[in-house]
């Protein structure tokens, strides 16, 4: 059966959202085409958390059709002990892990930040998100993939086109708007892929 195992941090989880993110909506969508979908976002992960469990996590659900989908680096921008250099060296290390189980490999790029709301966070004043250094990582995940010849689905500059702010729930996290407008960019990206 086709499989898409989805790895990320809280974004991927879909927090803050009552309809489970935009994963569940993804999920929700290819029920009806025997296509299983994994929600495997945990809250707080960085590059170097998901290069911890990729593998057993991944081999634990493996089959011979397999997606992979990474959302995955913007806890890295906040991180002063990763660098952009490291960021890129985990960025490739988790595509060298992800090409021993699939062809099908699918980066997102990051979604941006309310920095009035992010610098610092309300709930860790020594947290900063900033959406110059957001932007620079992800555009590291874009260069790494064209490296590869990954594919990327750009979120960052799709949520510029609107009041992205009008999309975030605390600054940092997609609200339930913010959810379903990644669905829309995913799931219209993905169908080229897996169809």
């Amino acid at each position: 059966m086709t499989q898409i195992l989805i790895f990320g941090d809280s974004i991927t989880y879909g927090a803050f959202d009552k309809k489970g993110g935009w994963v569940e909506r993804l999920k929700e969508k290819l029920m009806g085409k025997d296509i299983l979908v994994y929600n495997l976002g945990v809250s707080g992960d960085t590059t170097i958390d998901l290069l911890d469990r990729f593998e057993n996590e991944t081999r634990a659900r493996y089959d011979n059709d397999t997606t992979l989908i990474l959302e995955i680096g913007i806890n890295d921008s906040y991180h002063s002990d990763i660098t952009p250099e490291m960021f890129e060296n985990n960025i490739q290390e988790l595509i060298k892990k992800a090409k021993k189980y699939s062809k099908k490999i699918v980066f997102l790029g990051l979604t941006p930040v309310d920095e009035s709301k992010t610098n610092p966070l309300p709930w860790n004043k020594n947290a900063f998100y900033k959406n110059n250094k957001i932007q620079k990582y992800s555009n590291i995940i874009k260069e790494v993939c064209k490296r590869n010849s990954i594919h990327f689905i750009e979120i960052s500059n799709n949520f510029a086109k609107t009041d992205y702010k009008a999309l975030l729930h605390d600054g940092l996290h997609p609200n339930t708007k913010g959810h379903e407008k990644v669905f829309e960019i995913v799931s219209k990206d993905l169908n080229k892929l897996i169809e």
